[in-house]
Parts: structure tokens; sequence; C-alpha cells
């Protein structure tokens, strides 16, 4: 729809910031969300293969101008002043940052619950665990909170999740 010009960035980021301020209150999936930030960038010209699709991004990974806490109270309101060269990417690949997602502390838990902001829900079931530790992630892309994010794996860190929340991870 993007692509075809049926519906413009700008669209696309309300539904998904509607979605995010109704659901993530139940969720606690995103953890550094700022819907004028978003809209910020959804009124920018989009060029790029990803040309305003709205994305999340795991807090464990850099993300200039967004909290990169990695779960952590010893972290609690880290902000990078720079991009992670994944992230650079999504960026010139015109993606629209939505905002950071919860994890554990420092990645080190299969289920995402932390200090800094509590468990993240399993979007099927509130009383189940979305997993860990892309567990914010994989919760917010279940729920439609973001049309695709990015986590980190090295021991099953978004496969699982992925697949208590029922998406792919690649």
């Amino acid at each position: 729809l993007l692509g075809r010009g049926a519906v413009s960035p700008l669209e696309l980021a309300e539904e998904h910031i509607r979605r995010i301020e109704r659901l993530n209150p139940l969720l606690h999936a995103l953890v550094d969300f700022d819907a004028e930030r978003v809209r910020a960038q959804a009124r920018q010209p989009q060029r790029g293969l990803l040309a305003g699709l709205p994305v999340t991004v795991k807090s464990s990974i850099s993300v200039k101008g967004y909290k990169c806490e990695i779960g952590s109270a010893l972290n609690r309101g880290f902000v990078p002043d720079e991009d992670a060269e994944v992230v650079a990417r999504l960026r010139a690949a015109g993606a629209t940052l939505l905002g950071t997602t919860n994890c554990p502390e420092f990645l080190m838990a299969y289920e995402t619950d932390n200090l800094l902001y509590g468990r993240t829900a399993n979007p099927w079931s509130l009383e189940h665990t979305a997993g860990g530790s892309s567990g914010g992630e994989a919760a917010a892309i279940a729920a439609g909170l973001s049309a695709g994010g990015l986590g980190s794996d090295s021991g099953g860190s978004v496969r699982e999740p992925a697949a208590f929340c029922g998406i792919c991870a690649l």
C-alpha cells in the first residue's frame, strides 16, 4: 500500500500510534515511544525500499535519541548519540522508527521482564509471557503495534518469542 501510494507514511504511522496508545499499557512492549517524534519522521519525504514502513528496535540496539537501557537499572536513562549500523541502514532505507522495545536485564532471560518496565505480556493471552529476550519486539509485531522490527539472537532470543507470539523471525 505504501509503494502504490494507497496509504501515506503519516496515515500508516497514525494507525500504529493509535494501536500503541491503546495496547501498549497492557503489553509493556515499547519502552521508548513518542507519538510526535513518529509523526515528525513520517512527515519527512520518504525514499528507499522501506519508505514509510513503521518499525521498532529492541532496546539493546543503539538508536540515536532513544533509550537503550538493555532492561537494566544500571543503564537507566542511557540514550546513545549515534545509531548502530543496522539502524542507520533502516533509516537509509526510509523506515519510520516507532520506538524501542522491552527486553530482560542484559538479555539474560527467556522471559521479557525487568525492574525498569516490568513484564511484557503475550498479546494473545495477557497472563502468559511473550518470551525473551526479544519479547518486546515479538509482542509489538504480533499485536500490530509495529510492522516489523529488529531483535537479536544468540540463544533463541528472537526465535522463542516469535514462536510464543505466533509470528515469524528471521
